[in-house]
């Protein structure tokens, strides 16, 4: 089922869990996420970049939709990293929910501007709006891609950012890149600036940069207040680490024959991370609200 972001972002803040958002570009990796989720009976969001929708088309959004109004498992179909208002009104014709525009490398005023205008067009046909503060580093192998330096949100400016935009999530900045980390990187997230910014404000909060960051980490920023966290590295190099593996020892042509194996251990991977944020198996949590 088709459920809003704030309705599924609420009752993660109030039962102390994150709801992964998993960018999908594929049929494979759309199934491996909805699959996952409904044999774990966990909510999940649906996220595509802009780049990503300009590959599969708008077409390909029609059957997303069919598939998660279908499934008894809460789903959001979110817009990742909308960078104009171009990008945001071809996610709301082709059928998403929930979008995300991001000003964060803008002057603080300009990404408020943004922000506010991007919510004064959604809210009154039902679609959520993300806005994020502070910027997200970049490893260079990701589709997301992100700041050279990372700029940590400042937590007072976080509620001025909230109350002047309205938005309905922010995403902030503590430390995460986009992408896979060097095997040399080590991420420190600053877990002292997430904690300041909950106490100042009870907007959900959104982690990007998921991927590939310390377990131990993120299971820290759930449980001091993160409500969505995406992924999307961790789950595409799953699934092309064993497709590699596969073609490079058979001699196989047929999808059927080579992605199966591929969906599996994508699937693995997505249920780890609904594992780490304390999301697996609370789809029951939506049936009882």
């Amino acid at each position: 089922m088709l459920i809003s972001m704030p309705q599924m972002l609420k009752i993660a803040k109030k039962e102390h869990f994150a709801v992964g958002a998993f960018n999908v570009s594929s049929n494979m990796l759309m199934r491996a996420v909805v699959e996952e989720a409904e044999v774990t009976k966990t909510p999940a969001i649906i996220a595509i970049h802009p780049d990503e929708l300009k590959f599969i088309t708008d077409e390909f959004i029609a059957y997303v939709l069919n598939r998660i109004y279908k499934s008894p498992i809460p789903f959001v179909l979110h817009l990742d990293h909308g960078s104009s208002l171009n990008d945001v009104e071809r996610a709301v014709h082709a059928g998403f929910n929930s979008v995300m525009i991001d000003g964060s490398k803008l002057p603080y005023e300009e990404n408020v501007a943004l922000v506010k205008h991007v919510v004064s067009l959604m809210h009154p046909i039902g679609v959520a709006v993300e806005g994020e503060l502070g910027t997200i580093g970049d490893t260079g192998n990701s589709i997301e891609g992100g700041a050279t330096k990372v700029i940590y949100t400042n937590p007072e400016q976080a509620v001025d950012f909230i109350e002047k935009t309205g938005a309905d999530s922010l995403a902030v900045a503590i430390g995460t890149a986009h992408g896979i980390y060097p095997k040399d990187f080590k991420p420190e997230l600053q877990m002292d600036i997430l904690q300041d910014i909950v106490n100042r404000t009870s907007t959900p909060l959104v982690l990007h940069g998921g991927s590939a960051n310390p377990d131990e980490e993120i299971a820290h920023a759930v449980k001091i207040g993160i409500q969505k966290i995406n992924i999307s590295s961790d789950i595409k190099h799953a699934f092309y680490v064993k497709c590699r593996d596969i073609l490079a020892n058979q001699e196989l042509r047929e999808p059927n024959q080579i992605y199966p194996d591929c969906i599996v251990s994508t699937k693995k991977v997505v249920k780890q991370k609904m594992q780490l944020f304390n999301s697996l198996g609370k789809s029951n949590c939506y049936y009882r609200d």
